[in-house]
């Protein structure tokens, strides 16, 4: 919609998914409330602002909010975001260190024979182990890039990219799953700030592409650079993911007693599993739907939103074409040190409020057809726990509630999966459509009504289970 009549305009859209209401959940009311300020900072400050820059009374309203959400927005949100994630880091050095003391002393233990006077939850698979399967797993991974790279039209500068590459992988992972995997040990894997560590990645692989190797390749190589980036990238984001998982795993095994290393053998053996089921995941439901921004997309109905891996798309295309904008960087940046003060302020003078930086900058940069919704259920997770303080007995009602919500973000991505495959194989856009386009409006009320009734029943059922048994 239009505001003024200077040409500004702005819009929402709103996800009708169980997934996002459960998450919305998990997270709590402060991330939620975070962001929901995001989000009003990004359509309802920076598209009007932005669009009403350019006075186009013409385009329609939607394409051009969404072309100044796209092309500026997500940028002030990845400014804040880095900053954000830049204080994380600051905070989490002393945690982190002494979790390495540990580690170093509870090899120290065994090297003098005391293993066996190590608390149970003490023992884990020994240090050196770990450090020699993580030198190891470099071969592969300087295999691929190094592939990669001479597949891509890099070929004579080989050897400096998979050095390099290597090198840097070996760093931030180090870092990046420390910090990712502290925080999802801490308060779980949905507030783990993977996205902000990533845009700083990303931006770091960039630079040193553009001052080690772009002074040395022809101009029609920056494409090129940009996916060996975008590639690098990845494996740091798949060693953060494989941290958050994890150190929640790690936590929840303290939590009971249980013995690290043990925990640890299983999850490698997970990790393994994942490697050869995942890929085969992600290449149907590509092929069933595509992903906004990936070849072909424009040729699909309803491609799926892929909004942080366009930003980080965008940020390294950005840097190796020396095209990007640090104006709103800059701008971005300077909203999350006022979020982060204000965060610091609300920690010191309330008990309970607080405004997570990251969870603003995500609220910025993520469209609201994924944020909206993300909010919604951060109120009624608010709502269900005041209800079961009233219960007998309120924690455990609490926990079927978490319970509930997890479930609900199992099932819809397994339902997802599962339409996939019906898609693939059926050669159909929508093969289990009953009716035909024309019911799409009143789609959205008749879907609208029964997804509130049915978040509305789950709810209840939850709350009387929780009495029944304390009863």
């Amino acid at each position: 919609f239009r505001i003024g009549r200077r040409g500004a305009v702005s819009g929402y859209d709103f996800s009708l998914s169980f997934a996002l209401l459960a998450i919305g959940h998990l997270v709590g009311l402060s991330v939620g409330i975070a962001m929901l300020i995001g989000a009003f900072i990004g359509w309802g400050w920076g598209v009007p602002h932005y669009s009403g820059l350019v006075g186009d009374l013409t385009t329609a309203a939607g394409q051009l909010a969404q072309s100044a959400w796209s092309k500026k927005v997500r940028f002030l949100g990845a400014g804040t975001i880095g900053v954000s994630a830049i204080w994380t880091l600051l905070k989490l050095v002393q945690p982190v260190a002494k979790g390495l003391a540990g580690a170093m002393a509870a090899s120290r233990a065994r090297k003098v024979g005391k293993a066996d006077t190590l608390p149970i939850t003490e023992r884990d698979i020994p240090i050196g182990i770990v450090g020699l399967v993580t030198l190891v797993c470099m071969l592969p991974i300087g295999w691929v890039l190094g592939y990669f790279a001479n597949t891509s039209g890099l070929g004579a500068h080989m050897t400096t990219l998979v050095i390099g590459g290597v090198a840097y992988v070996l760093l931030m992972s180090f870092f990046v799953s420390a910090v990712c995997g502290y925080m999802a040990g801490l308060i779980g894997s949905s507030n783990s700030p993977l996205s902000g560590i990533g845009i700083l990645v990303v931006i770091g692989a960039a630079l040193l592409l553009v001052l080690g190797v772009k002074p040395y390749v022809s101009p029609d190589a920056s494409k090129a650079l940009m996916a060996f980036a975008l590639f690098t990238t990845a494996v740091i984001f798949n060693v953060a993911a494989i941290a958050n998982n994890n150190l929640q795993d790690l936590k929840t095994g303290q939590l009971v007693d249980a013995t690290p290393w043990k925990q640890q053998v299983a999850l490698v053996i997970g990790v393994i599993a994942g490697a050869f089921v995942i890929p085969p995941v992600l290449d149907l439901v590509n092929h069933a739907y595509g992903f906004v921004g990936a070849p072909g997309a424009e040729l699909r109905s309803n491609p799926l939103p892929a909004p942080q891996a366009g930003l980080i798309s965008s940020l390294a295309q950005g840097v190796i074409a020396a095209n990007i904008d640090w104006s709103l960087i800059r701008i971005g940046a300077l909203i999350g040190v006022c979020i982060i003060l204000l965060d610091e302020i609300l920690a010191r003078t309330t008990r309970h409020m607080r405004v997570p930086p990251l969870a603003v900058g995500l609220g910025i940069y993520l469209p609201t057809q994924s944020t909206l919704m993300i909010v919604v259920g951060a109120i009624v997770g608010w709502l269900f726990d005041r209800r079961a303080d009233r219960t007998p007995k309120p924690e455990a009602t609490k926990q079927l509630g978490v319970l509930l919500a997890s479930g609900l973000i199992v099932g819809e991505s397994i339902i997802g999966v599962a339409l996939s495959a019906i898609v693939v194989f059926s050669g159909k856009g929508a093969p289990l459509s009953l009716v035909g386009p024309n019911f799409g409006t009143a789609a959205v009320f008749v879907g609208g009504i029964a997804f509130a009734v049915t978040a509305f029943l789950l709810y209840r059922w939850i709350l009387r289970m929780g009495s029944t048994r304390a009863t």
